[in-house]
C-alpha cells in the first residue's frame, strides 16, 4: 500500500535511493561539480569534497562519475563500508578500477603494474579518475601512505592521477594522518545544506518529476520541513514521504504545518535541534555568493567541449 494512487503520482517522489533521475543541483552542488571538474581536467592530484549525513554527497559523486566521458578518462569509484581495510586490499581495487587484471598480492609487483598502467593510459591520452566515497572509513596512516605514494607516481609536466575522496568532517582530520599527503590536497570543498527557498525548490523538483499536477505543501508546511531537516535532502525526503502517507491515510486534501510536526516529532528529529553538540550547517547566502548559476552552467559547458 502506497500513496501514489492517491496524489496521482508515476513513482515515489521522495526516496531515498541515490537515483539521478532526481538529481536536484542545488547551488552548493553545482558549485562543487564546477571545482571538482576543474581538478579533474588540470588532473591536480588530490580533492576532498565533506559534508554532514545525507547531504546528498553520493548522489553527487554518482552524478560527477556518470558525466565522465570514457574516451577522456578511465574513472571508477570505490565505496568504503569499514575501516579495517589493507594497504594491499586497497591497491588491487584501485588496480582493478583502472583495469588491470591481477591475482598478485605482493606490493612491489602492484606498484610496478599501477606505474605502468598510468603511464599507458597517459599515452593513450586518458586521464584515470579514482572516486572514493565514505572515505572518513580510511583512518590509518598506512592507507594515507598509499594513496600518496601512487600520486608520486607522475610526470616531470603533469601528474598520472587524481583522486576524490568524499566524506564527512572526519576526513578533514584523517587525512592529516600522513602529513605530507594533506599538504597534496588540492581542493577542499564543504557541502552546504539547502536554504528555506532552495528546500522548497528541491520538494517542487521531485514532486513534478514524479508526475505531480500541483504542490502538495503549503507555505507553512515547507517551512517546518526545513526547521526540522536542516535542509538536508535526506531527512527532506523521509520527512515528505511519511507526510504524504500520512495524508493518504487520512484522506486529507493536502499537507500542512501540524502534520508536518507531529511526522517530524514522531521521527525523533527535534533531537538535531535540541542535541547542544548537533553542528548545524548554515545554508548557502546567495547574495554573497560570488557564482551565478548562469556562470557555473557556462563554465561547465566550457569543460564538456574539452
Amino acid at each position: 500500500m502506497n500513496y501514489l494512487g492517491y496524489f496521482k503520482l508515476k513513482k515515489e517522489p521522495f526516496s531515498n535511493a541515490p537515483m539521478q533521475e532526481f538529481f536536484y543541483s542545488s547551488r552548493s552542488h553545482s558549485e562543487a561539480i564546477l571545482r571538482l571538474k576543474y581538478i579533474i581536467n588540470s588532473m591536480k592530484g588530490l580533492a576532498l569534497l565533506t559534508g554532514e549525513i545525507g547531504a546528498g554527497k553520493t548522489t553527487l559523486a554518482k552524478r560527477l562519475l556518470t558525466s565522465l566521458n570514457s574516451n577522456k578518462y578511465q574513472s571508477g569509484m570505490m565505496i568504503m563500508v569499514h575501516s579495517r581495510i589493507t594497504p594491499i586490499w586497497f591497491l588491487k581495487r584501485v588496480a582493478g578500477l583502472l583495469g588491470i587484471e591481477t591475482d598478485s598480492s605482493d606490493k612491489l609487483e602492484l606498484l610496478s603494474l599501477l606505474h605502468e598502467r598510468l603511464l599507458e593510459l597517459n599515452s593513450q591520452g586518458l586521464k584515470p579518475i579514482i572516486l572514493i566515497d565514505e572515505a572518513q572509513m580510511l583512518q590509518t596512516r598506512e592507507i594515507m601512505e598509499e594513496i600518496r605514494g601512487i600520486l608520486n607516481m607522475e610526470l616531470p609536466s603533469q601528474k598520472l592521477i587524481t583522486f576524490i575522496l568524499f566524506g564527512l568532517k572526519e576526513l578533514n582530520e584523517n587525512i592529516h594522518l600522513d602529513e605530507p599527503l594533506a599538504q597534496r590536497v588540492a581542493l577542499n570543498y564543504k557541502l552546504s545544506s539547502l536554504s528555506l527557498i532552495a528546500t522548497e525548490n528541491y520538494i517542487k523538483h521531485r514532486l513534478k518529476l514524479s508526475g505531480a499536477k500541483r504542490m502538495y505543501f503549503s507555505k507553512e508546511a515547507v517551512e517546518k520541513i526545513y526547521h526540522y531537516s536542516r535542509g538536508i535532502p535526506r531527512l527532506i525526503n523521509t520527512i515528505c514521504d511519511n507526510a504524504m502517507f500520512e495524508t493518504f491515510i487520512q484522506k486529507r486534501p493536502a499537507i500542512d504545518a501540524k502534520l508536518i510536526k507531529d511526522v517530524s516529532l514522531s521521527l525523533g528529529l527535534n533531537y538535531y535541534l535540541t542535541k547542544k553538540t548537533a553542528v548545524i550547517d548554515k545554508p548557502i547566502n546567495h547574495k554573497k555568493n560570488v557564482l551565478s548559476y548562469k556562470a557555473i552552467d557556462d563554465i561547465l559547458n566550457d569543460f564538456n567541449k574539452k
